[in-house]
């Protein structure tokens, strides 16, 4: 059984997945708009990762007996002004649900709730590869600056992933 604290961090988890996965597809709109379906397409991916991740932690809480609560949650960002920008606010983003990760482990630590560290360990090792594959997007954008070539190149190597793949930049 959770305790209620990790029940309700673990809620509010939830919600943060959902918010991510809906931020990815407000991401996936603007590139869409903006003629880069590659881009499109790897936010589109990520957003469907975060779901998965809401709805696995979801289930971990049903399955510990405790209760999901769904609350509200602010809409997405919908103006961006370059790709490179949408980089760079998805690797701040990232890294802010590292921290939340991480906090969330040390309140299952705290409590000795074994089963939520074990759970929680593999969002911990999933966080390291999210950080990095949105890093090295990022890092290829900075590369490339302001060069269009370069730029439909990438638009069609993310293009390129699907729903099992890991998202990478070349």
């Amino acid at each position: 059984m959770l305790s209620r604290t990790v029940q309700d961090a673990m809620n509010e988890q939830i919600m943060n997945e959902f918010h991510a996965s809906f931020q990815y597809l407000s991401m996936a709109a603007y590139f869409e708009s903006a003629n880069l379906p590659g881009f499109s397409r790897w936010m589109r991916v990520q957003s469907q990762e975060e779901m998965e991740h809401a709805l696995k932690f979801y289930d971990f809480v049903l399955d510990r007996g405790g209760n999901v609560v769904l609350g509200p949650m602010d809409g997405p960002a919908v103006e961006f002004g370059s790709p490179l920008e949408v980089f760079e606010e998805a690797l701040a983003h990232e890294r802010r649900v590292t921290a939340q990760i991480n906090s969330l482990y040390s309140l299952a630590a705290g409590e000795n709730d074994y089963a939520s560290q074990t759970f929680l360990q593999w969002f911990v090792t999933e966080q390291v590869e999210e950080e990095k594959n949105t890093g090295d997007v990022l890092e290829t954008l900075r590369m490339i600056g302001g060069g269009s070539e370069a730029l439909f190149l990438l638009d069609r190597e993310l293009g390129n992933r699907t729903d099992g793949d890991q998202p990478e930049a070349g």
